[in-house]
């Protein structure tokens, strides 16, 4: 299937799962689809791909899928249950980390056929982890914390605290994921791509993240008359 169809359907999908779980679970979906988005983000994340005419890592999409939760958090359910998104993707990261790396002191048997591809994926996996896992500590705080700057701004200007989601949403998560494009991809990528492949890789990166964060606001928007209409 063409790989810009495929990116395109992935991102409504993702994020209408985000809803789906929002609307099953409350916020233990929320909690949910963070941890499976960063196991799977950072694994997709190894695979480069050719997608409207631009070089990009896979992972995109479910990396700006959590910055989605913790706006529906912050939106719903306040700071605190945001920031707990965050503090349980951190958590899943180390985990996986300390998981993945103990397959590597297994010695395979003999008519075993799946260890060197685990080996050759997961070799690489702690650094890419770390990385991760620092920036997404950093930038994801950084999102919380704008999303309620923004939020104090707007409702101290519109007299309402309903007013302006669309800016605080788009405000906090355009800034938020230029840094994750750029800071991710030098601490992951430096030494494995040349910088002229490492600055197409963050460029095309954000420009994907402009679109996600762009298009995510109306499924915000969804999640709050889900949590008005069915959740409170």
């Amino acid at each position: 299937m063409n790989n810009n169809l495929v990116l395109v359907l992935s991102l409504f999908i993702t994020y209408a799962a985000v809803l789906a779980l929002f609307r099953l679970l409350k916020e233990q979906g929320l909690f949910l689809w963070t941890i499976v988005a960063t196991i799977a983000a950072n694994i997709e994340a190894l695979i480069v791909v050719q997608a409207f005419g631009m070089e990009m890592t896979l992972g995109n999409i479910l990396f700006a899928s959590t910055f989605l939760v913790t706006d529906i958090a912050s939106e719903t359910y306040g700071k605190q249950t945001a920031q707990k998104t965050v503090t349980l993707g951190i958590t899943t990261s180390i985990v996986f980390i300390f998981i993945t790396q103990s397959w590597m002191m297994y010695e395979p048997a003999k008519t075993d056929w799946a260890a060197p591809a685990i080996r050759e994926i997961f070799s690489t996996t702690p650094r890419m982890m770390l990385a991760s896992l620092l920036v997404y500590a950093f930038v994801q705080m950084f999102d919380v914390w704008l999303y309620h700057f923004w939020w104090n701004i707007t409702a101290k200007k519109s007299g309402s605290k309903k007013s302006f989601l669309w800016l605080r949403n788009n405000g906090s998560t355009l800034l938020s994921q230029l840094l994750n494009a750029f800071l991710f991809t030098w601490s992951a990528f430096y030494g494995i791509y040349d910088t002229k492949t490492l600055i197409s890789i963050a460029v095309s990166s954000y420009v994907i993240f402009i679109v996600t964060s762009l298009t995510d606001t109306p499924f915000i928007y969804a999640a709050r008359k889900i949590y008005e209409r069915y959740l409170i």
